[in-house]
């Protein structure tokens, strides 16, 4: 039986585009599991990360990690997100704009472990950018620094917030290599928050759908999707394919 990492129940309040809602999950990961949150916008995603990584305080509930209380709305339990052993990718990437990539990489080591920085700089392809500032990347190479950086600190969970939606295909699927093997590598328990189907059926060993607030389905991708990925949709199923779990157009 896999060993449980994360175990969690929070609720929090969402406002969104269509209303006010409520994010309302309870969730189990396994230690080492690549798991996929997925779901339209608005549904609570990222919310759902940010809740984990201490950076939004849910209003009930709790979160326990490897055994540790993280958050616990009824024991007044809430560990800074600097104490939380995370990797975070976001959105934006939100690098230093002053910082070689080198440096960003040594900033984030706790214990500035060349090796181990050498070989996040060999898995990621930026050997030859260790000089560069963000501003002379390109939004890939700026992405694969974004990950690398996440790693850096050996984080026992790495969150990816939809990590490769600003990309174009090409650069998405060499990055999905990337996290793959960055992935095996490291041993980060990993959860990814993506609206893309083919994204989530290539990467993931297991997915929670997110509706309004709520888990709605959940199990392995295939079984999800109802697909036998990995490779993408037939190409009959052309560019007005929409999932039929939540609706979303499959890229």
């Amino acid at each position: 039986m896999e060993k449980v990492l994360i175990d969690l129940h929070v609720k929090k309040k969402l406002h969104t585009n269509e209303g006010e809602g409520e994010l309302d999950v309870c969730i189990n990961i396994p230690e080492q599991a690549l798991v996929t949150v997925f779901g339209k916008s608005g549904a609570g995603k990222t919310t759902l990360l940010r809740i984990i990584a201490g950076l939004i305080k849910p209003e009930g509930g709790f979160i326990k990690v490897g055994g540790q209380t993280w958050y616990d709305s009824g024991a007044n339990i809430n560990i800074k997100p600097q104490l939380r052993d995370i990797g975070f990718v976001f959105q934006d990437y939100a690098l230093f704009p002053n910082m070689t990539v080198k440096e960003q990489l040594l900033y984030a080591s706790p214990l500035k472990e060349h090796k181990y920085i050498s070989e996040l700089l060999d898995v990621f392809h930026l050997k030859g950018l260790c000089e560069r500032k963000p501003g002379k990347l390109s939004g890939g190479q700026q992405q694969r620094l974004a990950v690398a950086r996440a790693l850096a600190r050996k984080p026992r969970i790495l969150l990816l917030d939809e990590p490769l939606s600003a990309l174009d295909s090409e650069m998405r699927l060499a990055l999905q290599e990337e996290i793959i093997q960055a992935h095996t590598n490291f041993n980060a328990t990993t959860l990814l928050v993506s609206h893309d189907v083919y994204e989530v059926s290539r990467l993931s060993n297991y997915v929670y759908v997110i509706d309004n607030g709520r888990i709605s389905k959940q199990g392995k991708p295939g079984d999800i999707f109802n697909s036998a990925m990995p490779g993408r949709p037939p190409a009959d199923e052309g560019p007005n394919c929409y999932c039929s779990v939540c609706g979303s157009l499959r890229q």
